[in-house]
């Protein structure tokens, strides 16, 4: 086992550095590209190896680490149920995402570059995953950081762009510093950072402490997860290439926070407080996304605003102590969004760049080899029957429900609305996108707004050539994304093979009555299908004239406000942008060159201007130079004089 755990983090590891060092130089083209997918699929041959080999959860030290005094964090990897599960998603689901990336990056000149951050990239999250102490996992945690920063800047001669991953890494430091704190506490209090000892001391301190410590890690997860508050870094992420979208938003990164919460929760869960803080987190980043997505032009964005609500779902999943409902959900989105996210960069591929939905259109037949996945896609994300993503939310919002009490009802009516706008909102963007007539592409901007994603902003009408290869990853997502739901299916239908399995860390989960969750699944179909329905009343069929007269008018109103994200970023550059600005200007204006540069020029001036008037008394003269020389033996006979008296 020991070997397989080392081999799981090690190759993508290893493919990274070896692109960085030998890409361009010894590596062809070829080289770099096979580099870099082999050693994800050797990964997940690894992964695969280690669950076919796996019987209890285990412990493995690969080295020492840190070691000083009492401090010890040893290179100790743990895999069990829960590290296994995400072991196998992330290596497979980024396995496809690097072979799409292939055609993707074809004509991309930085591609050692990308695919070595790539690498690094899953390296750093499988770090995260399978570490047994949390300095381990704060480097995993603190590589997928700077990994995100760098690939969502990729084309950083843009400065959109590199804005855009400037304002990533600042934003998912503010939650770092919660989960640094908690580290650093947890020591002083355990004298361990070992987290399977940590989980097993939740019941020997103060309540207060341990909601103190869950509050700490729930803004390490606000900020890695993008959620309310911290969540204005996603959208704009949309910057970096879409494999990067679709690695970041499915397998890495955005899943870190959700995961450290559940792998913690054995200790923090013992606070209701802390899990009544979780649960409104997500219920309400799940709403703001969805009600954010729905107003959306950019296809990257609708996407990106849709994971942030599908996060919350996770969140308030863990908030209701489902942890296996939260995983379920967890592994189900990761295939249905790699597949949306990698079936939107094919079509902005074909478009010439193009990522507004309404200059799209018709794409249905001209495109079949990706509206089939994408529509496989769609449906997982707005819940419809029979679809992993229905059975996945629905796990989600039944334990809600089964919680009780009135916070937690009102969390359930507020997840069930986001249910519903989740389906309006999913529809509305296949509909426009794949169906009705074609819409041929302008060469106006689109209210002012520049929605290409690099540097060639030539828009030319047509589908153009998409390589074969970024489509067929998009066939066993589909596959998995639809399936997906017989990972773990309702008690009524047989019990989930996902429940049993992460039965030795979540212990026994309580189950509602048959008869009650088939009348919560009944609600929870009725409500996607009436979200699809409205969404086919405004743009189904050839509904040519409703979509163009939304195409042309301005936002306004209650639309603008949801398409700027609720003006939250107006709202955080009001208050601490403006005024860290403004501080920053009167240290440098007024303190910096106003008075500390102003006095040392002046006082520079001043020592220039006496050695000019000392340099000025020696020109020559030798009755001037006898006269200096007799005042100064003067001077030094008078200090003699006083110093012998």
């Amino acid at each position: 086992m020991k070997l397989y755990l080392e081999l799981i983090i090690l190759l993508p590891l290893l493919g990274g550095i070896s692109n960085a060092l030998l890409g361009g130089r010894l590596f062809s083209r070829r080289s770099s590209e096979f580099v870099a997918c082999a050693v994800i699929w050797g990964s997940c041959a690894a992964a695969l190896t280690a669950a076919y080999s796996y019987r209890s959860p285990e412990v493995v030290e690969i080295a020492t680490w840190l070691s000083d005094f009492d401090f010890k964090a040893p290179l100790t990897l743990y895999l069990d149920p829960l590290s296994l599960s995400l072991c196998l998603m992330i290596t497979f689901v980024c396995g496809l995402i690097h072979l799409y990336a292939v055609g993707y990056m074809r004509d991309d000149h930085c591609y050692v570059r990308f695919f070595a951050l790539l690498n690094l990239f899953v390296a750093a999250m499988l770090t995260l995953v399978l570490a047994e102490n949390l300095p381990l996992l704060y480097l995993g945690w603190e590589g997928v950081g700077f990994c995100s920063y760098a690939l969502i800047g990729f084309w950083y001669s843009d400065p959109k762009n590199a804005t855009a991953g400037r304002k990533a890494f600042i934003v998912t430091r503010i939650g770092d510093i919660g989960l640094g704190i908690a580290i650093v506490w947890m020591f002083e209090l355990f004298g361990t950072e070992s987290i399977t000892r940590l989980n097993q001391m939740g019941n020997l301190l103060p309540v207060g402490i341990v909601t103190a410590l869950g509050l700490l890690m729930l803004l390490a997860a606000m900020g890695k997860s993008a959620q309310v508050p911290l969540m204005v870094w996603l959208p704009d992420a949309m910057a970096g290439p879409t494999p990067v979208s679709a690695q970041i938003h499915a397998a890495t990164m955005v899943t870190a926070g959700v995961y450290l919460l559940m792998r913690m929760f054995p200790l923090i869960g013992s606070s209701t407080t802390v899990s009544a803080a979780i649960a409104i987190t997500g219920a309400l980043t799940a709403f703001y996304g969805a009600t954010c997505a729905v107003a959306q032009r950019d296809l990257k964005r609708i996407l990106a605003f849709s994971t942030i609500s599908q996060i919350g779902y996770m969140m308030l999943g863990v908030g209701s102590g489902a942890i296996t409902a939260a995983t379920f959900h967890l592994l189900v989105h990761a295939f249905f969004k790699a597949l949306l996210f990698l079936g939107a960069g094919c079509v902005i591929t074909t478009l010439h760049h193009e990522q507004d939905i309404f200059r799209m259109g018709g794409l249905r037949h001209k495109l079949p080899g990706t509206y089939w996945p994408f529509l496989a896609g769609a449906l997982c994300l707005a819940g419809l029957p029979l679809t992993g993503g229905f059975f996945s939310k629905d796990g989600i919002l039944s334990a809600v429900w089964r919680t009780g009490g009135m916070l937690y009802g009102g969390l359930y009516l507020v997840g069930l609305m986001t249910a519903f706008i989740t389906a309006v909102y999913t529809m509305r963007m296949l509909l426009v996108v794949f169906g009705g007539p074609s819409t041929p592409l302008s060469h106006q901007a689109v209210d002012g707004a520049d929605l290409t994603e690099n540097k060639d902003k030539r828009m030319v009408s047509g589908v153009g050539p998409l390589p074969r290869i970024m489509e067929w990853p998009l066939i066993p997502l589909a596959l998995l994304g639809l399936g997906g739901g017989l990972l773990n299916l309702p008690e009524y239908l047989g019990g989930g093979l996902l429940h049993s399995f992460l039965a030795p860390l979540t212990g026994h989960e309580p189950t509602l009555p048959h008869a009650t969750e088939l009348l919560l699944q009944g609600s929870a179909a009725i409500v996607a299908l009436a979200g699809t329905a409205t969404a086919w009343l405004r743009y189904g069929g050839q509904r040519r004239s409703l979509r163009l007269s939304e195409a042309q008018q301005p936002a306004r109103g209650l639309q603008a406000f949801l398409r700027e994200g609720w003006r939250v970023d107006q709202l955080y550059d009001l208050l601490f942008v403006r005024p860290y600005v403004r501080l920053a200007t009167l240290l440098w204006q007024r303190v910096d060159e106003g008075c500390i540069d102003d006095n040392l020029d002046r006082t520079s001036t001043q020592l220039g201007r006496f050695g000019n008037m000392l340099g000025g008394l020696g020109q020559g003269r030798v009755s001037l130079s006898l006269t200096g020389m007799a005042i100064a033996a003067a001077l030094m006979i008078a200090w003699l004089a006083w110093m012998t008296a």
